[in-house]
């Protein structure tokens, strides 16, 4: 590996009542995987925004092959090899795959006219390349977000980048497509890419990257071999104080059968003959690989997607859930796993983010009190250490941690009986998925059915009673979460694949 393909220096970057980098630096070498780390708030984004030419820095340099730079706009960066692929993805649903890598830069022929026949072919070698199976042609909204993840990562090799960022790119792939990625970065590793790997899953940093950088506050903490780090140490670096365990422990007693399904079936997604039971009082987990359909599950549930058949019974009672309105009233809430486009109000502020679900609980005859919205506000923002200088800010330009917090007081305010979190830390730091699983914990000691959708096996043995499995759309097998094995998970995952 050689030196200093890129370096930041001295980064400074203040936004009002805060300052997000203090005199950041970062060299990153041609031909590594270097890790950056940080709880959620610590500034990695904003530095990362930084160098791809989306924030303007207050001080400060960043040198790529020694050269100056100082990008103007995500454009420019691209233009001059720095790619950078978000966790949140930003994409144009209802054009085609090949569309999405080549928008902005179609290469056309004379008159102007796009070459499709070009455009298809160089994205099918992009592609092969890749061992990414995906139609260039397919509309980019049908594919899994799995799938469309890859796309973007395909999009940035296609720059030829000599830079390349990824934001938690694994946290929507299946173990399976996570090992084609690695792949993937050593292909890029091979060609002298420079690779920047934010991710808060620690065995992955420890596994792919050769250098970590800890970010805390705005502030560089430590830089350091991956070699010579465990989980434990990089843990401590982040949080700034050793944590002994990682799951809290429960304190929830399930009781009495709340909610039944019963041969439940989508009309148009996959989901087949479904039955399960939750408990008040009780933390179900749902696991499975991508595209087993424990999304569509409870999106049909909730009213979000028409049903086939199947009843749906709620203490003893049937309930239609024809849509999410009724849902709401029949005490369900949903935590969506894709925050971005379905979860956050992104033009809003934190306020208006907060208690948009639960308006009503301020209403003073004709008028909403502003006084008492500000005030919940302001609650929900100290008991979920919401980082953020006041309730005004946007919530978009929260970290991705922060602005799940936020959507999870939005939910709790609605006071439901059953919470459905679908990736409730995804792309999220150790120190907030801690402060997540003490609340669902908390709802759960309260009574309420707290049900989790989770990729991560150990997530859902650590806060979980019961684990539901699920394979090709059906219920696999059920597990109890203190006698299971992750393995034991995986085989019921694999059952009809």
């Amino acid at each position: 590996m050689s030196e200093a393909l890129l370096q930041m220096k001295n980064i400074e970057k203040s936004f009002p009542g805060v300052k997000a980098l203090d005199g950041v630096s970062l060299n990153v070498k041609s031909g590594s995987v270097h890790a950056l780390m940080g709880e959620n708030g610590a500034g990695k984004s904003t530095l990362m925004k930084i160098l791809f030419g989306i924030y303007e820095m207050d001080s400060g340099e960043i040198l790529l092959n020694g050269k100056k730079i100082k990008f103007k706009s995500p454009k420019d960066a691209l233009q001059g090899g720095v790619a950078m692929v978000h966790q949140e993805l930003s994409q144009a649903q209802k054009r085609t795959v090949a569309d999405n890598i080549w928008l902005g830069r179609y290469p056309v022929g004379a008159g102007f006219i796009t070459r499709d026949k070009k455009m298809y072919a160089d994205t099918k070698k992009i592609f092969d390349e890749l061992s990414i199976n995906a139609n260039p042609r397919a509309i980019l909204g049908s594919l899994s977000v799995a799938q469309r993840q890859m796309i973007e990562i395909a999009k940035a090799v296609s720059y030829n980048a000599k830079i390349i960022v990824l934001d938690e790119p694994t946290s929507s792939l299946s173990g399976a497509e996570a090992e084609k990625l690695f792949a993937i970065i050593d292909r890029l590793k091979s060609r002298g890419c420079g690779i920047i790997y934010i991710s808060h899953k620690m065995e992955e940093i420890l596994r792919i990257c050769d250098t970590v950088t800890v970010m805390r506050d705005g502030k560089h903490i430590k830089t350091a071999p991956a070699s010579q780090l465990d989980i434990d140490k990089i843990i401590s670096l982040m949080v700034g104080r050793d944590m002994d365990e990682r799951y809290p422990e429960k304190t929830n007693t399930p009781s009495n059968i709340y909610l039944r399904v019963e041969n439940l079936t989508s009309k148009y997604q996959n989901v087949k003959d479904v039955s399960f039971y939750a408990r008040r009082g009780e933390v179900l987990g749902f696991a499975g690989l991508d595209g087993a359909g424990r999304s569509q599950l409870f999106e049909n549930i909730f009213g979000l997607s028409e049903r086939q058949s199947g009843k749906i019974y709620l203490d003893s009672k049937e309930i239609k859930n024809k849509n999410p309105r009724e849902a709401i009233k029949n005490g369900f809430a949903f935590l969506t796993e894709e925050r971005r486009s379905t979860g956050i109000f992104s033009i809003l502020d934190i306020c208006e983010n907060t208690t948009v679900s639960s308006l009503k609980k301020y209403k003073r005859g004709f008028y909403i009190s502003e006084s008492m919205r500000k005030s919940e506000t302001d609650r929900q923002i100290r008991d979920m250490r919401v980082k953020t200088p006041d309730r005004k800010t946007k919530i978009r330009s929260l970290s991705g941690g922060n602005q799940q917090k936020v959507i999870l007081s939005r939910w709790v305010l609605t006071k439901p009986e059953i919470l459905i979190l679908d990736e409730p830390t995804r792309g999220i730091d150790v120190g907030a998925k801690y402060e997540i699983y003490k609340i669902i914990d908390k709802l759960a000691s309260e009574g309420k059915c707290v049900i989790v959708i989770s990729s991560e096996l150990c997530e859902l043995l650590g806060v979980c009673d019961r684990i539901y499995v699920m394979s090709a759309g059906r219920i696999a097998g059920e597990v109890d979460a203190k006698s299971t094995t992750q393995e034991r998970i995986m085989a019921l995952a694999t059952k009809f694949v």
